[in-house]
């Protein structure tokens, strides 16, 4: 007994887009993290502008990129591709965190309201 292309095709067609909508799930979870992260990184970053702290932590940094290529390796992710990512979010904190300071005046943020996502490395 055969299968008709027009049964294959729809079967799919179905099969990608149920993947294609976890995909999209999964997307927006990841997407909706990094905000939290942000928000957390944001206010480390405040933190350590208010005492004059400098903004990058290269010790945390290296300690969070052997963490991260540790999950990744338990996650049968490539720990190369973990570090890769992480090292561009720690460039974006860092970013951030030199804005933080560098809008704080004497321990005091004049803009702490502000919406602003901090060092990925924290």
């Amino acid at each position: 007994m055969t299968i008709s292309n027009t049964a294959t095709d729809d079967a799919v067609r179905e099969e990608l887009a149920r993947l294609r909508d976890s995909i999209d799930n999964i997307d927006a979870a990841v997407v909706h993290m990094l905000a939290e992260r942000f928000k957390c990184t944001q206010q480390v970053g405040r933190l350590k502008a208010e005492h004059q702290l400098p903004p990058a932590d290269p010790g945390r940094e290296a300690r969070q990129i052997t963490r991260l290529r540790a999950l990744a390796e338990n996650a049968k992710l490539d720990p190369a591709f973990a570090e890769k990512f992480l090292n561009f979010i720690i460039a974006e904190v860092i970013r951030h965190h030199e804005r933080i300071a560098e809008d704080t005046v004497g321990g005091v943020t004049p803009s702490a309201n502000r919406t602003t996502t901090s060092s990925p490395g924290e």
